[in-house]
């Protein structure tokens, strides 16, 4: 899950980029708002974590920019706004979620996790695929009941793949679900996961589709 985090603050920015990257989330941070909307014009995300007072342009504006050109993509206010005015506010111009400073960030995640989940249609928080099961929270796979260990990386990549089930997925559109703009990956490194996640799950699981990507066909 790809993540756009905009806060102008460098200590807690830096904070919730690396608290978040460790739960296992591709974590863009930006510092205005400005930057964000070009960002969101031109880049693909799974969230928006956006703090409300930015420079050069209000997050409110962001948001509402965001959703004038139709993208329903789930937005998570994270601000230190806390009067019921604001949050009515923020509810009412598209915000999907609102969470007032300080935060924890295992609520933050969990939030993020619940956002995604409602975003890809799942009422439930397991990734049910045939006899594959994925618990996104805990990062755990299982296979027929038994448990298979998977890298971060590889984790992401079957997530993204899962929940764009029917969907071929490019290799760049996997690289920046995966590494987001904190890492050059190797040419190959996609190649390489998709290699390790079919010896440990299934050679059956992941189609490529040769010249244009990987997916996972969609069950009836």
């Amino acid at each position: 899950m790809r993540i756009l985090l905009v806060e102008d603050d460098p200590l807690l920015g830096d904070g919730l980029a690396a608290g978040l990257r460790q739960s296992g989330f591709a974590v863009d941070w930006l510092k205005d708002g400005e930057s964000a909307d070009v960002a969101l014009k031109t880049e693909p995300f799974d969230l928006l974590v956006l703090d409300l007072g930015l420079p050069r342009l209000a997050g409110m504006e962001v948001l509402k920019k965001l959703r004038g050109r139709g993208n329903a993509m789930p937005v998570l206010i994270l601000t230190a706004r806390d009067a019921t005015a604001d949050k009515v506010a923020g509810l009412d111009s598209g915000a999907d979620d609102y969470l007032v400073k300080p935060i924890d960030l295992d609520e933050l995640a969990a939030r993020a996790r619940a956002l995604a989940r409602r975003s890809a249609g799942r009422a439930v928080p397991l990734i049910e695929h045939g006899s594959l099961s994925v618990d996104p929270a805990a990062h755990k796979v299982m296979v027929d009941g038994a448990a298979v260990d998977l890298s971060t990386r590889e984790f992401a990549i079957l997530e993204a793949l899962l929940d764009n089930a029917g969907r071929v997925l490019t290799r760049a559109q996997l690289e920046t679900h995966v590494y987001g703009w904190t890492a050059e990956p190797d040419s190959n490194a996609v190649e390489v996961h998709i290699h390790h996640l079919r010896r440990k799950l299934g050679g059956n699981l992941i189609k490529t589709l040769r010249g244009v990507g990987y997916m996972i066909d969609k069950l009836s």
